[in-house]
Order: structure tokens, then C-alpha cells, then sequence
């Protein structure tokens, strides 16, 4: 894992451990030869995404315990499979990129720019706890 770079060629981030993400659930977006979906993309989930996803074929909202998987919510950040984020992208519905936690193998099928463009900003908040309310 230590060997694992990210797009921007530095030390690969965790994306999220909470909810737990990866193919081996561990946190981290990184190539598995056994992962044919390339989990290697770390995004920040949202509504326009999820609704794409399911309508794919791919319901990421609905719980699945037996596969350890804790559904997913807008704002959570998660490792998407690299051909679904580019088909996403070419829709117009791709979600917001983590560089830090994307594997830099990414970049065999998706331009470092087109990463950029889509990327989180700096003030993102991550994770489940962006739910906060301060509407008084």
C-alpha cells in the first residue's frame, strides 16, 4: 500500500473511512488485479450521481449489509469504478474528484485535467457529518 501514488504523483490519501470505501474495504482507492471495476476513483457522492448510477443499473443508496456495503448519501465520499465515473463524466453527471485519494493508474484512462476540472475544492466538507444543519 505504502508503493501507491495518487494522480498528482504524491502519497495515496485515504478517501473514507466512513463510510468504510474500498474494494477491500480499508479506506483507500488503489488497483486490485482481482477488482475488475477499478475502484480507483475517489469521489464525493451527489444526488445527481447516485440517481445516474441507479438508473445504471448501479444503486449505490441502498443498503446492502451482506456485502458489507453501508449505502451511500450525497457528501459521502467513495471509491466509483474509473469507467463509470468516465461514462458519468460524458453525461455531465460525474461527481466531484478527491485527488489526493485517486490512484494515479486513473490516468491510463482519464486526462489529469479532466480530473482537475471535476475536483473537490479545498472547502469541501467530507463525510456523512456535512449533514449539519444551520438553517435557525
Amino acid at each position: 500500500m505504502e508503493s501507491e501514488r495518487n494522480v498528482l504523483g504524491g502519497e495515496l490519501s485515504p478517501c473514507s473511512t466512513d463510510p468504510m470505501t474500498g474494494f477491500m474495504r480499508d479506506g483507500y482507492c488503489y488497483p486490485l488485479q482481482r477488482d475488475p471495476g477499478r475502484h480507483e476513483i475517489c469521489a464525493v457522492m451527489t444526488a445527481e450521481f447516485l440517481e445516474y448510477s441507479k438508473a445504471q443499473g448501479n444503486d449505490l443508496v441502498t443498503p446492502r449489509p451482506d456485502l458489507n456495503f453501508p449505502g451511500l448519501e450525497p457528501g459521502d465520499s467513495w471509491c466509483v469504478c474509473v469507467p463509470r465515473w468516465v461514462e458519468a463524466n460524458e453525461a455531465g453527471r460525474a461527481p466531484p474528484v478527491n485527488l489526493d485519494a485517486t490512484s494515479e493508474d486513473v490516468l491510463e484512462d482519464v486526462a489529469l485535467e479532466t480530473l482537475e476540472a471535476n475536483a473537490v475544492g479545498p472547502d469541501t466538507n467530507l463525510g456523512r457529518e456535512s449533514a449539519d444543519d444551520d438553517g435557525e
